[in-house]
């Protein structure tokens, strides 16, 4: 019933024989429902380990190849959000 890393898991932690007796006690609909939550959390686990294979990130590595305008923070204009059709504009509403 279980998939090959759940029972891979079984014999790497030693699960207690109570749950296992637990487990087949109970009918087969909430049996897969304790199946689907297994591989839920080992998924849940591959998935958040950190990535052996990317290399670590070397802070300023870039430092100096970006810009950034220096109106940055200044607001942008209504022409910027609405172009032509700026609806509070007078010439929308007269037309």
């Amino acid at each position: 019933m279980f998939g090959s890393r759940v029972g891979m898991n079984y014999q790497t932690i030693g699960l207690p024989k109570d749950f296992l007796k637990s487990l087949q006690a109970l009918p087969p609909q909430q049996q897969q429902m304790v199946f689907d939550f297994v591989e839920f959390l080992a998924l849940k686990y591959v998935e958040s380990e950190p990535s052996q294979s990317q290399a670590p990130r070397i802070l300023g590595l870039l430092e100096g190849e970006g810009w950034m305008s220096d109106d940055f923070n200044e607001p942008l204009s209504d022409e910027f959000w609405f172009g032509d059709n700026d609806p509070l504009s007078d010439q929308s509403q007269a037309g």
